[in-house]
Formats: C-alpha cells, sequence, structure tokens
C-alpha cells in the first residue's frame, strides 16, 4: 500500500461538490427504511474494498470479457449485498455535481453513515480518492479472510496493513448489526476442526438456537443475527461473545485467543471505548491506498474508459 498521490483531507468536495455528504447520509437513510438490513451490507463494502488494493472502488465494478472482478471471489459471492445502495447514492450525486466524487469514496461516507445511523459514532471523514480502472478477483480471494478464520490468522492479516491487534478487535465489532448465512457456520455447529462435534466455545443454549436455525440438510442461504441487537450498532456484539454466543468463528475465537480476549472484554464492558477504537481503525483502514492511477467513474459498476486486462 502507499500513499495517495494527492493527499486525503476532510472537506475534499466544500467547493466542488458542497452536498455531497447530505446526499449520501439521505439516500443511505432512505435505504435503511426500505430495508433495515441494506445498511448493514454497505458499511463491510468498506472492509472487502480496502483490503484489495486500497480503497479504490474497484469491488463495485461489474465483470467484463477481459476482467474477472471482485464481486464474485470468495469471499464476496453469495455474501455481499446492497449494490444497489450505492448505484442510488452514485445517481443522485450525478443529477448534483457530474463527474466530482468518486466511488471510492462514496464507500466510505455510506459506511461511516451506516454506522452513524443504526446508532453508533460519527466521524469526519477523510475524502479525495480516485476510482480503480480495474479490478481483480484473484487478489480478492487471496487476501479477504474466510469465516473459519481464526485471532491468529487475523491478527496476521491486519498487521499486513499496518493495523493493530486493538483495531482488528474493534473493526471486527461491524458485526455489531447485520446478518450472515448458515453456509457460514455449519462447520462450527457439526464438525468443528474435523471433530464431527459442535464447537466447544458455544454456550449451549445459543448452539440448540442454532441447531433450529441451521440444521443439517436445511437451507445454508438462510441467515442469523451476528448479535442480539442486530439493528443497533452497540457493543452488544462484544457482550455475546463474552457470553460465548458469537455467530461466526472468526468472530468468537476473538475471545478464546489470548491476544485479542482483553481487547473484546474491555469493549463488552466500555461501549465508548469500542466507539473511539472502531472510529480510529476506519479511517486507518480508508487511508490504505495503491498508488495505482485511477479516475471519477460516472458509473460505480463501469470504469469511463476501456477495460483493462488484468
Amino acid at each position: 500500500m502507499a500513499a495517495a498521490a494527492e493527499p486525503l483531507r476532510p472537506g475534499f468536495y466544500s467547493e466542488t461538490c458542497p452536498p455531497a455528504e447530505f446526499i449520501v447520509r439521505d439516500v443511505m437513510r432512505k435505504a435503511m427504511i426500505r430495508e433495515p438490513r441494506s445498511v448493514a451490507s454497505v458499511m463491510r463494502f468498506q472492509f472487502h474494498d480496502c483490503f484489495v488494493n486500497g480503497c479504490d472502488g474497484s469491488l463495485l465494478l461489474d465483470d467484463t470479457p477481459n476482467m474477472l472482478g471482485e464481486k464474485l471471489s470468495l469471499s464476496n459471492i453469495d455474501s455481499l449485498r446492497s449494490f444497489e445502495v450505492v448505484d442510488e447514492i452514485k445517481e443522485a450525486l450525478e443529477k448534483a455535481c457530474p463527474g466530482t466524487v468518486s466511488c471510492a469514496d462514496i464507500v466510505i461516507m455510506a459506511a461511516r453513515d451506516a454506522v452513524a445511523l443504526t446508532g453508533g459514532p460519527h466521524w469526519v471523514v477523510r475524502l479525495g480518492r480516485k476510482d480503480s480502472l480495474t479490478a481483480s478477483q484473484e487478489d480478492s480471494d487471496n487476501i479477504m479472510p474466510s469465516p473459519r478464520a481464526n485471532a491468529s490468522f487475523l491478527i496476521d492479516l491486519f498487521s499486513q496493513f499496518n493495523l493493530s491487534v486493538k483495531d482488528l478487535v474493534a473493526l471486527s465489532g461491524s458485526h455489531s448489526v447485520g446478518e450472515a448465512r448458515c453456509f457460514s457456520i455449519m462447520f462450527r455447529l457439526y464438525n468443528q476442526s474435523g471433530s464431527g462435534k459442535p464447537d466447544p466455545a458455544f454456550d449451549p443454549c445459543y448452539r440448540e438456537k442454532l441447531d433450529k436455525i441451521c440444521p443439517i440438510g436445511g437451507d445454508e442461504n438462510v441467515t442469523g443475527d451476528l448479535d442480539a441487537t442486530p439493528r443497533i450498532f452497540d457493543n452488544q456484539y462484544f457482550k455475546d461473545l463474552v457470553a460465548g454466543k458469537g455467530f461466526l468463528n472468526s468472530d468468537q475465537t476473538l475471545y478464546t485467543f489470548p491476544q485479542t480476549r482483553e481487547y473484546v472484554k474491555v469493549f463488552s464492558e466500555d461501549q465508548d471505548e469500542f466507539f473511539n477504537a472502531f472510529v480510529e481503525g476506519m479511517l486507518k483502514m480508508g487511508d490504505l491506498q495503491s498508488g495505482r492511477p485511477g479516475e471519477i467513474r460516472t458509473n460505480c459498476r463501469v470504469v469511463n474508459s476501456r477495460p483493462v486486462d488484468v
């Protein structure tokens, strides 16, 4: 990762598109009213975009005959959703300020608003990103973690982006809102580590609840709540981990692993501490840049110029 060609800064569009941040917030609010789950989905775009060659909107590109994009990568297919919300934001911004606001910046603003609209903190975002001219399914497959990942793997992954153990645990708190598919936890419920048994970290009552939601032979696209308050951004997620009620393996492992356990306990007891750490982590992640050439797309799904082979 490299520094952006032009430094990111707050208020980047204050002169070229003054209503930009208001427009993003307004579309996000309407999307949440229409489908509450959508804002949690949009928030995750920042993670899946920024970790793969920086925050450049590459995640949003559709496949072309010459390019396999990131939407169908292992961590994104049948998982990421609500791309239409970004399309709606872009359409509104193009009407107000044509060719001005990048799709990469839309992802950053929309993620911030998803948190704030569900009861979490609001923060000033740094803007000024350009949109990628290409995307890479292979890069996404090689970088993005599986729901089966353990804390040790996640610590190593985050360290590659100069994100600390504290950043990892705080940013995992994005799972304070939203849902995930049964597909992601079948092994935890019935065959953890090839044992033929459930993950012993499960609270027994919680496991019984999940057994009913995600039975063997059932529809693995059925979803379960990531924490006990899936529409509210709060520290309940961490309280659930302490109680053995983490939905994903990559969540519960944060409490069973010594290096991450203390941060889980702190955030479970102090919501303000979690909020502050989350904002710090989101800002650091939002600064990840590839240094590659870019543009301002007029449609977030396609590059303005001829698609670039990868």
